[in-house]
């Protein structure tokens, strides 16, 4: 990588940043398709995440991605929010315009092409969501976008899965999103379900946890994707393997999200090689054995 005076910068921020994998996903993207570009890390202290953007902006940054803790307080300081970004209320990609930034979510749109990539529909199936934090609804939001038949959301405490599907279901006009207790999933109906594991239990170190313990439940899933990415196979993942399903973990998440960003930096279409390669990359990093 040669950095000169032409170089363009991207970054992110959030806090903490060391364990983030996407400076070899952007990197590696520069390097393969020849542009001149490169980017890093930013940790944002809490209360400076508008002194963060205005910064960025005066320095020139071409884009920023936002992580945890900032991706809904960061929308304050953009001006311009993509429609679904705005209805999900979280952003996680800024694009430099002539007025400022512009935010993006496309965690979304990167569990769309992951899920696609997998083979897996969404479109008139039904689902089992699981969770009812930050990234279950966002996860709600894009099942009622692509049209899904039913959305099963499941969480410990009712209140937050029914907040969740009132607010989603306004918004496409139907009865998309059911909420549920986690306790009652034996009440779901009698098929296989494609399930979105959307909780961080299981994440690592703690590996061997898992929401649901019962292996019954497993044998409603016909195809699980767990949004966890580390560990490589969850233990959610190996429960439904057992149960004869199949079972997808969040890598290709994380990598779509980040070609998609860098598209919309770049102005560019990533091809399907180049994805491939950067994904070899990322599961190196990830499961070295």
């Amino acid at each position: 990588m040669v950095i000169d005076g032409k170089t363009k910068t991207c970054g992110l921020i959030g806090n903490p940043v060391e364990h983030t994998l996407s400076p070899l996903i952007h990197n590696t993207l520069a390097g393969l398709m020849g542009h001149n570009f490169v980017y890093v890390p930013f940790p944002v202290a809490e209360g400076r995440v508008d002194e963060a953007v205005r910064g960025a902006y005066a320095l020139d940054i071409l884009g920023m991605n936002v992580t945890v803790p900032y991706k809904s307080e960061v929308i304050g300081s953009l001006t311009a929010v993509d429609e679904l970004a705005a209805q999900i209320g979280a952003v996680n990609t800024l694009v430099r315009t002539d007025t400022g930034f512009k935010g993006y979510n496309t965690d979304m749109s990167g569990l769309f092409r992951a899920m696609t990539a997998e083979g897996i529909r969404i479109e008139g199936e039904e689902i089992l969501l699981l969770g009812a934090g930050g990234a279950a609804r966002a996860v709600a939001y894009l099942c009622a976008s692509q049209k899904a038949k039913k959305v099963y959301l499941l969480n410990r405490t009712l209140d937050k899965a029914q907040k969740i599907a009132e607010e989603v279901n306004r918004v496409f006009a139907g009865e998309v999103i059911i909420p549920m207790r986690l306790s009652d999933y034996s009440n779901l109906p009698e098929r296989r379900f494609l399930a979105v594991q959307a909780t961080s239990v299981g994440l690592a170190p703690h590996d061997d946890e898992v929401i649901i313990e019962d292996a019954a439940f497993y044998q409603k899933i016909h195809t699980g994707f767990d949004l966890i990415y580390k560990p490589f196979t969850t233990r959610f993942m190996r429960l439904v393997k057992d149960a004869g399903g199949e079972a997808c973990n969040g890598l290709k998440m994380l990598l779509y999200q980040g070609i998609d960003a860098y598209e919309l930096w770049n102005r560019t279409t990533v091809t399907q090689k180049d994805a491939d390669a950067v994904y070899e990359k990322l599961r190196s990093a990830t499961n070295p054995c």
